[in-house]
């Protein structure tokens, strides 16, 4: 019994130095669009689009952070209100007259959702078709529960000029104040990152591809090449589906092809360029204060990130408790058993565990002693991603905001 724990454990402790080593320095957060200040040599048109569903508690700090951005250039804000039943549009309203801009803000009833879509990509498309009679250079895509650093648009669109991007996000600063978000959230942003190591993302020649939701600044031109929202309208996990088919369909190297030549063969395209970052100044302001809460959060789209795949579901089964409960079990077991061979060997794959996690937990400022908590952490996780499977089965699966998306092929 102890040569199979302790093969277990040595196993264990080689995929923490295989992720370690090779997997895209995913545990790093020097990724950070504040990094450095830049300054902008052109002013692109900017319309921002903001799908809004009973948002009328946190509109007056987060609407009037993005109308008192200090960017330079022209910025307009659509405003797209869901269906609210809280007055979220006269809120609206009332925050832009607040702070005297009005004429910055577009206010657009939504209209009944279609079949085929989901409720915030309806939102968002209706605000894109808005904002395109403005012919505006990039859109900023954001929710309505962000509360953007006054220079965050700034940095978001020197970010992209500058290095010529298509698509610039960075995954804002989750709210982290309660125990369980304290205890819950930065391993959601640890795990994110594991999933899709920012610096493959920004790699052209890497194809793993995501963007983070809250604060994605994309290319009209860009936008238009993949063929606009529509082609993600199903997509619950919206914010990587947008990246993925900008990295994916790419540019065209020459732009003097002409497809009306049918001689002429096709040049070949270049991965489209995108850019994924942190934030430390702009933040969400949604709170998660019970374990049910974030429970709900991480079990809507658990299993969609699995592709609604058994087999996926299984190995993530499986392979948590190898990667992330052996260690400390390995640490208890040698202890009682004396065999001292094992239990140093599960300390060791603790600590690099716990290595691994410390740069999240500072980047969060929580203490320390955390990063030594990821084993009970993951177990939470895994729970909750076999409760998404299960909602998906029952057909509960990605519940959101009042509306049930059983099956991405049925939305």
């Amino acid at each position: 019994m102890g040569v199979i724990v302790l093969g277990l454990m040595l196993l264990s402790l080689t995929i923490w130095l295989g992720l370690l080593c090779f997997w895209g320095q995913f545990w790093r957060t020097d990724q950070q669009l504040e990094v450095t200040e830049t300054q902008l040599q052109s002013l692109p048109v900017v319309c921002a689009v903001v799908p809004a569903r009973n948002e009328a508690e946190l509109l007056p700090t987060t609407l009037r952070s993005l109308l008192l951005q200090d960017y330079p250039g022209s910025l307009k804000v659509f405003l797209v209100d869901d269906g609210s039943t809280d007055a979220t549009a006269n809120f609206a309203e009332g925050v832009a007259h607040a702070v005297g801009k009005p004429e910055q803000l577009h206010i657009i009833s939504g209209v009944s959702l279609p079949s085929g879509w989901s409720g915030k990509l309806w939102a968002v498309e209706q605000g894109i078709n808005s904002a395109s009679l403005f012919a505006p250079d990039y859109f900023l895509l954001t929710d309505a529960d962000i509360e953007h650093d006054p220079g965050n648009l700034r940095r978001l669109v020197a970010k992209a000029v500058q290095e010529d991007l298509d698509l610039v996000s960075i995954m804002v600063r989750l709210r982290c104040e309660s125990f369980w978000e304290k205890l819950l959230i930065p391993a959601f942003v640890f795990f994110f990152q594991k999933l899709y190591p920012f610096r493959w993302v920004n790699n052209p020649n890497n194809p793993t591809a995501a963007a983070a939701g809250g604060s994605i600044l994309i290319a009209r031109e860009a936008l238009e090449r993949i063929g606009g929202i529509q082609v993600i309208r199903q997509a619950l996990i919206d914010d990587c589906a947008l990246a993925h088919a900008v990295k994916q369909i790419g540019r065209q190297t020459n732009s003097s092809f002409s497809p009306a030549s049918p001689a002429s063969p096709a040049p070949p395209a270049s991965p489209g360029r995108i850019w994924l970052g942190l934030s430390t100044l702009t933040q969400s302001l949604r709170p998660y204060n019970s374990l049910a809460t974030i429970w709900d959060m991480v079990a809507r789209s658990a299993y969609t990130q699995l592709n609604y795949s058994p087999l996926l579901l299984l190995g993530t089964l499986v392979g948590m408790p190898l990667i992330y409960l052996a260690p400390p079990v390995c640490v208890i077991l040698g202890t009682v058993w004396g065999n001292w061979a094992i239990a140093l060997t599960g300390l060791l794959g603790w600590l690099l565990m716990a290595l691994a996690y410390y740069p999240t937990i500072r980047f969060y400022k929580c203490s320390p002693w955390l990063a030594l908590s990821l084993p009970a952490i993951a177990f939470l996780y895994t729970l909750m991603t076999l409760d998404s499977a299960l909602r998906h089965w029952q057909g509960r699966g990605g519940a959101w905001k009042g509306r049930v998306y059983t099956n991405p092929d049925n939305l």
